[in-house]
């Protein structure tokens, strides 16, 4: 499915195909709690960042769910860095 997304890396957004699946996305439920953070999904070596607004996903490279240990605080310091 296509998802466009902004990637930091390149100061654009861009168009990827990505699907949400539980095998890749770590989902939140309680966006209070998890930092205001939707989800997050590892893309091809990359980690995707959604938050509970209506803001384009943010594409990272070189990190993944499991190199943040799946934790939406670290996914929302990523996030905050790259912004």
């Amino acid at each position: 499915m296509e998802q466009t997304v902004y990637n930091p890396q390149k100061g654009r957004l861009e168009s990827i195909d990505l699907t949400f699946t539980d095998k890749n996305t770590t989902w939140f439920g309680n966006a209070e709690k998890h930092c205001g953070l939707r989800l997050i999904a590892d893309y091809e070596g990359c980690l995707v960042i959604a938050e509970e607004t209506y803001s384009y996903p943010v594409l990272i490279y070189d990190q993944s769910r499991s190199v943040i240990n799946h934790d939406s605080k670290k996914a929302r310091d990523l996030l905050d860095l790259y912004r």
